[in-house]
């Protein structure tokens, strides 16, 4: 635990992307293994149905579109797209929470995705 009056060092945000279908989530499982990164996965909203394997809060937070169309609204997310009909989104709140704690946040996300994130950050908290 650290000392409260210790400053805690901002995390970065460490963005792996391409598009659907090139390994981007097989890079993921690997480099999260490495403990000496500090990272933290962050867990993206979706509208699509959950595979048999997949956990609510840890693989995707599934939503249905009512909640998802009302995250913008609400201006609660980073970045979001459409794919394949449904919509898949980075929560602000988690990314900053975890950054804010010193954390390197990493996100698993599509090209389209790390424009909108580039403008919202300074070039030197955003790895990509």
């Amino acid at each position: 635990m650290r000392n409260k009056k210790e400053k805690i060092k901002k995390g970065k945000i460490i963005i792996i992307s391409g598009p659907s279908g090139v390994g981007k989530s097989t890079i993921v499982k690997e480099i999260i293994k490495n403990k000496s990164l500090n990272l933290k996965f962050s867990v993206s909203l979706t509208t699509r149905k959950p595979r048999p394997e997949e956990v609510n809060g840890v693989n995707y937070y599934f939503v249905n579109k009512k909640d998802f169309l009302s995250a913008i609204n609400n201006n609660e997310l980073l970045e979001y797209t459409i794919f394949a009909h449904n919509y898949y989104g980075t929560k602000k709140d988690d990314v900053n929470t975890w950054i804010n704690n010193g954390y390197n946040e990493l996100l698993e996300i599509e090209i389209k995705g790390i424009r909108k994130i580039l403008k919202k950050y300074k070039k030197d908290e955003v790895i990509s």
